[in-house]
Order: C-alpha cells, then sequence, then structure tokens
C-alpha cells in the first residue's frame, strides 16, 4: 500500500478541493473509499496514524464472519456483506476469508438457531456428546449449534487488500496518513474538513473514524451518542503438537460472552470476551495488559481449549466503539455522512456498511425497509432514533 502526506499550506491559501473525504482509514473507511473509488469517484482518505495501527478498532490479525445472531435482521445483512467480500477477494485476487465451521452454544443459543432459522441460513443442531465427537478440541456445555458458512477473516490482509484497490482507482494520494482532522463545517454547499496540515473542502465527507467519531461531528454541530472501551484478547499454543480435525470458532452466547478463532496460517487461537473491557481516554490508551481480564481469558481458555496451554503467547488491546443500543449508527445529516458504533462486531459488516455510506454520500439513498436493504442502510441506524 502506498500512503501519502498533503504539503502543509500556509495560512490564507486557499482549500484543497476533493469530491469526497473519508475521514478514518479502519476496515468501514477503507470500505467506503473503495466503494466509491470502483463508482469512479474522487476520493481521499484521512488517517490520523498508519492503516491498521493498534490503536484503532480495525487492530489485529483476524476477526470472525459468523451469521449466527439471535436476530434476524442481522443474519440477513452478514448474508449480504458475505457477498461483497466475495467481491473484494475476485478484485484482489486474495483470500481473505478462510471457511470455518462455528460452534454457538451457551444460554442464547436457542435464540441464535431461531433467528438463522427464520432468516433462512444453513445451520445444524448437535447434542453435545456429537459435537464433542466431531469438534474434540471445543469443550462445550449443553446442545450446539454448528454454523457452517462461518469464516475466520484475515483482517490485517483485508485492510491492506482494500488500501491496494483504493489508491490507484481514486486518484494519487487518495491515502493519507498520519494526518488528523480536527474539525467540519458544512454550510450547505460543501463540507471544510481542517487538519493540521491544511483544508479540504469536499462535495461530502464520511466520517468514520471509529470513536473518535462522536467527537469530529460535534464540531460540525452534530451529535451521535457513543463510548469507548479498551478489550482485549489473547493468543494460546497448543499445549502438544495439533493434531485431529482443524479447530472451528466458538461462540459462548449470553452470560458472559466468551469467543474464539483459530488464527489462518498459525497453530495459534485467539480467545476474548465480548464487551469485557474498561472505559477509555482515546488519546491516552494503555496497551499494557490488564492483569483481571488476562485471569478472565485464560478462565475462557481452560474451559473451552482442552488441548491449549492457558498460559498466552500474546496478549492484544482493542478498541471498541460502542453506540449505546450496540446498533450501527449509518446516517446521512446535510453533506456528512456518518459510519459510526460498530460496538465489537462490525469489521465483518464492512464492505457493506462501506457501500452504504458511498451510496449515501454518492446517491443519497435514503434509509429504507428491509426489502430494499441492499440498496441501502436501514431506518433502524438512522441517528434519529436516539
Amino acid at each position: 500500500m502506498t500512503a501519502s502526506r498533503p504539503v502543509p499550506r500556509r495560512s490564507g491559501q486557499p482549500a484543497e478541493r476533493a469530491e469526497f473525504v473519508v475521514v478514518g482509514g479502519g476496515i468501514t473507511g477503507l470500505s467506503a473509499a473503495w466503494a466509491l473509488a470502483r463508482r469512479g469517484r474522487e476520493v481521499v482518505l484521512l488517517d490520523q496514524a498508519e492503516i491498521g495501527h493498534r490503536g484503532g478498532g480495525s487492530h489485529g490479525s483476524c476477526r470472525i464472519f459468523r451469521l449466527g445472531y439471535d436476530d434476524p435482521a442481522y443474519v440477513s445483512l452478514a448474508g449480504l456483506a458475505r457477498q461483497l467480500w466475495t467481491e473484494l477477494e475476485h478484485a484482489s485476487g486474495e483470500r481473505l476469508l478462510h471457511p470455518t465451521p462455528q460452534l454457538t452454544f451457551g444460554p442464547q443459543m436457542p435464540q441464535v438457531r431461531a433467528a438463522m432459522r427464520q432468516a433462512g441460513a444453513a445451520c445444524e443442531l448437535l447434542p453435545a456428546q456429537e459435537a464433542a465427537a466431531r469438534f474434540p478440541g471445543v469443550t462445550v456445555t449443553g446442545e450446539v449449534l454448528v454454523e457452517p458458512e462461518s469464516a475466520v477473516i484475515a483482517a490485517d490482509r483485508a485492510l491492506a487488500a482494500l488500501a491496494s484497490l483504493v489508491e490507484p482507482a481514486a486518484l494519487a494520494g487518495a491515502i493519507r496518513t498520519g494526518v488528523r482532522v480536527t474539525a467540519l463545517a458544512d454550510d450547505g454547499r460543501s463540507v471544510r474538513v481542517s487538519t493540521a496540515d491544511g483544508e479540504i473542502e469536499a462535495a461530502r465527507a464520511i466520517v468514520c473514524a471509529g470513536p473518535w467519531t462522536a467527537g469530529l461531528l460535534a464540531t460540525a454541530g452534530i451529535t451521535v451518542p457513543a463510548s469507548a472501551t479498551l478489550e482485549q484478547v489473547a493468543y494460546f499454543a497448543p499445549g502438544a503438537p495439533a493434531a485431529g480435525p482443524a479447530m472451528p470458532i466458538f461462540v459462548h452466547y449470553g452470560g458472559e460472552f466468551a469467543y474464539g478463532l483459530p488464527v489462518p496460517g498459525s497453530e495459534r487461537y485467539k480467545v476474548g470476551i465480548h464487551h469485557g473491557g474498561p472505559a477509555v481516554d482515546l488519546d491516552h490508551q494503555h496497551h499494557a495488559d490488564d492483569a483481571a481480564m488476562s485471569r478472565r481469558i485464560a478462565g475462557a481458555a481452560r474451559t473451552f481449549l482442552p488441548g491449549f496451554d492457558p498460559r498466552p503467547v500474546a496478549v492484544e488491546r482493542c478498541v471498541y466503539d460502542n453506540s449505546p443500543d450496540t446498533d450501527f449508527i449509518v446516517d446521512r445529516i446535510g453533506n456528512v455522512v456518518v459510519g459510526s458504533g460498530t460496538s465489537g462486531h462490525g469489521f465483518k459488516f464492512g464492505p457493506l456498511l462501506g457501500d452504504w455510506l458511498a451510496r449515501l454520500s454518492a446517491d443519497g439513498t435514503a434509509h429504507l425497509s428491509q426489502a430494499d436493504w441492499p440498496s441501502g442502510p436501514p431506518a433502524r441506524f438512522a441517528v434519529s432514533r436516539f
């Protein structure tokens, strides 16, 4: 991926002009830029740090792609996102989703099964004994829902693939890292994007800067509720050379939401506790291990991964951009388009969110009914719900 910084402008110099500016270079922002670029539109993407930097929500080697939600609407949306992931793989020539069966169990598993069946998604219910025989690498509790169409996303490769597609398709210097946006101003005709390196005047600004989004929008008089938490994951190695069937994904749905997934190209296994982290000051993130969270994650490894050493070989922190109801926020207010509130489950929807943001900015598509979701975002994601 290539990236560049704009030449700083002196005070009083005219603003640079661009058709679209995307603020934020995570999975959502890169996907929005790609969606605009492949429509032949001019786009500049700005990020305050490097693509995939550890202070952002898209950091890390891998994520889960799953259809298994306890809400049939999200099951359907994941199916739409899967189609766009396939398009991204074809466009980049790289395998980004590694098919891996998922085991869902726990107190809310029946709701997940009902939602998947209502949405027409493939799944299979197994007694615990049969699941243990088929997937001996994971210790399950009670009946298990097997999802055959889940996958592990090579997250870091996905960001690189999107960046490699955006830069040549948009314009030279389309991706600019190390550029912090300080303010937005929408005068009804265009949006002025202020940065430490100068100003850019754009027809539309798409703001998907993770947990920094709310603060940026506030400079334009737009209020979006948000909170940030600093989560933690750990990587575990097998206690002996791996043998037997490949490891599946697991999700303990309900109560303490533990999850795990195999790391592509490695024997390591990643484990986390969804929404288990504390609130965080975004500009003063401390990425040292949290001892209490480490104990909880190690406990999950001991409980669910019998063949793995419960002492982690690596630990990562990752920031969540949370909406009050954990639904996404996808909307357009004037000439500013908002993509935020991914709440720790947005990576799998990245290409779909990006496509919606491009439609809102380029086509002005309004919020739609469920039957029309492929053409734009549903009304449940509008800012007005708050």
